[in-house]
């Protein structure tokens, strides 16, 4: 049974996953770049497996943390994106490409971040787990996005 306090959470939780999934499916939509494209959809599809976690923690089931599913695995891992340098020969284009990642990058941060101050206020362990996992799964987006930035000069 959760707490009051750990609804409040896991509802701003999902409020956070439900505007990462946008913003991900929108920014796939608006990028230049056909590998920063790819990237976001990745990223979309692992926002939308964190919200229906989320769901089904409030809903009273907590998921199975799949032990494949570790950044060891590279079958689940994100693809990290080639660089585009040759690609970006419209300065517009990587502008806008340069501030869709920051935002992004911005987003996972605070996302992260959320979910740290959130694992330390639940009790019950299989739910710090899953929550935990998310937590590394959001790091993984934030670094994914660093890097493309790094190997395209976006990144001071």
């Amino acid at each position: 049974m959760l707490t009051q306090k750990e609804v409040n959470l896991l509802t701003d939780l999902k409020k956070c996953e439900e505007v990462c999934v946008q913003k991900y499916n929108k920014y796939a939509q608006s990028a230049s770049s056909p590998s920063l494209k790819s990237l976001f959809q990745q990223i979309s599809q692992k926002e939308q497996q964190h919200l229906n976690s989320i769901d089904q923690i409030l809903n009273g089931s907590v998921p199975t943390i799949n032990a494949n599913s570790s950044s060891n695995n590279n079958s689940n891992t994100l693809q990290q994106p080639s660089s585009q340098a040759a690609y970006y020969d419209n300065t517009m284009n990587k502008q806008n490409d340069a501030y869709l990642c920051s935002d992004a990058l911005t987003t996972e941060k605070y996302v992260s971040s959320d979910y740290n101050i959130s694992i330390f206020e639940f009790t019950e362990n299989n739910i710090r787990d899953v929550l935990n996992h998310i937590q590394k799964e959001e790091q993984e987006h934030g670094k994914a996005i660093y890097d493309y930035m790094a190997q395209n000069g976006m990144y001071n």
